[in-house]
């Protein structure tokens, strides 16, 4: 394997285009754009709307590429769970949304990876903690009653 060339980009997902940000950093490359831009929205297309990271690695001599996606930030997971597109300017004060705590393990288990949580639990609270800044309730209840039936294990059964 040549010379690697890496290009970090967010795209929004599924909406990839050989324009800005993708074009010109991978045009001087000289690999098939649209090849690129193809696998990367076939990866990303389970994220519709939201900003998705993607690092394209190139083979300078071969011209074959890698697609690697990453996660989503946090707060885009959420938005797409609650079907809304921002948060509450004034969170803790308005409830712009509500998602489900199937929602919050479905984010949890997504972001473990990338989390400094060691399980789906301690990840959850995490993502319920972002919920609260972003003024969206869980099951109708706002954090920090969401935090105790969480420790107090009403959700274990989903929570494995």
């Amino acid at each position: 394997m040549g010379e690697k060339k890496v290009v970090n980009a967010l795209v929004s997902g599924g909406e990839a285009n050989a324009g800005p940000p993708l074009g010109p950093a991978l045009g001087p490359l000289g690999i098939n754009i649209l090849q690129v831009v193809n696998a990367i929205n076939e990866k990303t297309k389970d994220f519709p709307g939201m900003k998705v990271p993607v690092k394209v690695e190139v083979d300078a001599e071969t011209k074959q590429f890698v697609v690697e996606v990453g996660i989503p930030p946090t707060a885009a997971l959420i938005f797409k769970e609650a079907g809304i597109n921002k948060g509450s300017g004034t969170a803790g004060t308005d409830f712009v949304g509500n998602i489900t705590m199937e929602s919050i393990v479905k984010i949890s288990k997504m972001k473990l990876d990338v989390s400094y949580a060691q399980t789906i639990k301690s990840s959850a609270k995490e993502i319920v903690g972002t919920c609260l800044s972003l003024g969206i309730k869980v099951e109708d209840k706002v954090a920090h009653e969401v935090y105790r039936d969480i420790s107090e294990g009403k959700y274990d059964s989903i929570l494995s």
